[in-house]
């Protein structure tokens, strides 16, 4: 067990261990837009005709690089610029899914457009009310 725990952010609170939960499922989200279209086109629902193999890899280096992101800040959750750009990365993807949804009308409201939906409304709101928490210990 601590040989699991050393690979934990070492700050305190719940946010590190969050942005790490959320960076590592994105990993398996990315992956799978190189492998198959099936769950993008799940996302996608009311234009899964429109997913096709070069807009699933672009997706799924988006989804890479908002993991790369999301574990850094985890690991340096006190530092004011990739909190500031970790913010921004979950404000981009809530714009993307809500966008989709309510504008271009690509999506449907299930499961697979609420996950990033939520994920990306509780971090930025925990984000912003933890703010001072975790900055003011730079």
């Amino acid at each position: 067990m601590d040989v699991l725990k050393s690979f934990l952010p070492a700050s305190e609170g719940w946010l590190p261990i969050w942005q790490l939960t959320v960076a590592s499922a994105a990993v398996f989200n990315a992956v799978q837009n190189y492998a198959t279209l099936k769950l993008t086109q799940r996302l996608y629902a009311r234009t899964p005709h429109l997913v096709n193999p070069l807009q699933a890899r672009a997706f799924g280096t988006w989804t890479m690089t908002s993991a790369v992101i999301r574990a850094y800040a985890a690991y340096h959750i006190h530092e004011k610029t990739i909190y500031d750009i970790c913010i921004i990365s979950y404000l981009i993807a809530f714009s993307h899914f809500t966008s989709e949804l309510l504008i271009f009308k690509t999506a449907k409201l299930n499961g697979p457009v609420t996950s990033p939906l939520i994920v990306a409304s509780v971090s930025m709101v925990w984000m912003i009310l933890q703010y001072d928490f975790y900055l003011s210990k730079a």
